[in-house]
């Protein structure tokens, strides 16, 4: 009977239409389930907030060194440098004649001078130190910095000051220490300008006397782009304190050299 052939056809198409359904909530239902995959992810997004909040603070201290008032760098600062170095690995008796008294220091730049008044004033007499300056292998004034950059600019920014005197540069980058030597030795140089490490090995080499020096001046407040001084570099703090030791703080203590902390 026609009749019941469409009935049976209704009936197969409603079964269909109920399997679609539930296989469509199914879906969907597998759909809502999966969202709470997202919350896996979560503490990894929090994490690299975290990462990025701590570089954040990084450069955030940075900043407030550039903005912090510089305070001037005073003797003090030199003499416990000196007595925290020597503790570790001297007698109370060798760390007493390592010792820099007051009196073995000029005026420290209050950070108003240039480079050139600031030897003006340290430095009166220097037109006669200069034409009385005659030996060879020696230099009336030794300037120590932390690169051949910074050499460059106070030797520039010293042009007020120096007058007709010679000038030696007394850093590695691109100068031979032979040809430095040879410089020394065939002429009369009134200043050296120039870094620890190479200094120290023209004096261990009997390159350069320290016998004729009167003045050395230490480039004590300038920073670099990182916001170091000198002495905030390993290598150069312990070049410098080298060469203090070496002779430096033995003349000073004599009286023959003053120490400037520019």
């Amino acid at each position: 009977d026609p009749s019941d052939d469409e009935a049976i056809d209704k009936a197969s198409d409603n079964r269909s239409a109920t399997h679609q359904d539930s296989d469509s909530k199914a879906a969907v239902t597998r759909k809502r389930k999966q969202p709470t995959e997202c919350f896996l992810s979560q503490p990894e997004e929090k994490q690299e907030s975290t990462v990025k909040a701590k570089r954040r603070k990084k450069k955030k201290i940075s900043d407030i060194l550039e903005k912090s008032a510089p305070k001037p760098g005073v003797p003090a600062d030199l003499q416990n440098l000196l007595s925290q170095h020597f503790a570790e690995s001297r007698s109370v008796i060798e760390i007493e004649e390592l010792k820099l008294t007051d009196s073995c220091f000029l005026p420290a730049n209050d950070l108003t001078h240039s480079f050139s008044s600031y030897l003006k004033e340290i430095c009166p007499k220097w037109a006669k130190l200069r034409k009385n300056h005659r030996e060879k292998k020696s230099v009336v004034m030794l300037v120590i910095c932390s690169s051949a950059l910074r050499s460059l600019e106070l030797i520039k920014s010293m042009t007020a000051f120096k007058g007709d005197c010679r000038v030696l540069k007394l850093f590695a980058k691109h100068i031979k220490i032979k040809e430095q030597m040879n410089m020394l030795e065939k002429g009369v140089f009134h200043i050296g300008v120039g870094t620890p490490g190479r200094v120290k090995a023209l004096v261990e080499q009997d390159g350069l006397f320290l016998n004729s020096t009167k003045y050395m001046i230490l480039d004590w407040n300038w920073r670099d782009q990182k916001l170091r001084r000198m002495m905030d570099i390993p290598e150069i703090k312990k070049e410098t304190i080298d060469l203090l030791e070496m002779s430096i703080i033995k003349l000073c203590r004599e009286g023959s050299v003053k120490l400037g902390l520019f």
